[in-house]
């Protein structure tokens, strides 16, 4: 994988901080991408998402600290989300979220969230994987035609 724009290099200590502020324990290979890349845009970039919403693609991951799209922005933004247990980690470009999983039963695992759509009912919530290095071994440079990324 590589990323382009990568942001500023971010420190475990400013992780800890992070998650003691936020009460949550990121999974040990999202933590590592985040200490490696600290967000971006990724290539390759392209995911399956379901039969009925067809094929999505990654436009940027969060970072923490000053950057436009960081993730105390988005933890702002999108608190129903963390209300129902899902943490935003990346979009695609038309907004919709890249999460994470945070509650028992679905800690660490990545789902896509339909932003124009109540999270409320969960319909339009989507399992993309069962972790994050998972997701990431599903990117595509290409969007995908076949099964092989499901």
């Amino acid at each position: 994988m590589q990323m382009k724009e990568n942001q500023e290099r971010l420190t475990e200590l400013r992780l800890q901080e992070f998650e003691k502020r936020y009460g949550i324990d990121l999974p040990p290979s999202y933590r590592a991408f985040l200490l490696k890349f600290n967000g971006g845009y990724p290539t390759p970039s392209f995911f399956f998402i379901s039969d009925e919403q067809g094929v999505g693609m990654v436009n940027i991951f969060y970072g923490i600290g000053e950057m436009y799209d960081n993730l105390d922005k988005k933890m702002d933004l999108f608190d129903d989300l963390l209300e129902i247990g899902l943490f935003p980690i990346a979009d695609d470009s038309g907004g919709n979220q890249i999460c994470l999983g945070l509650t028992e039963g679905t800690s660490g695992q990545i789902f896509f969230w339909i932003h124009d759509e109540d999270p409320e009912d969960m319909q339009n919530v989507h399992f993309l994987a069962y972790d994050f290095e998972g997701f990431l071994g599903k990117l595509s440079d290409a969007p995908p035609f076949d099964n092989a990324l499901r």
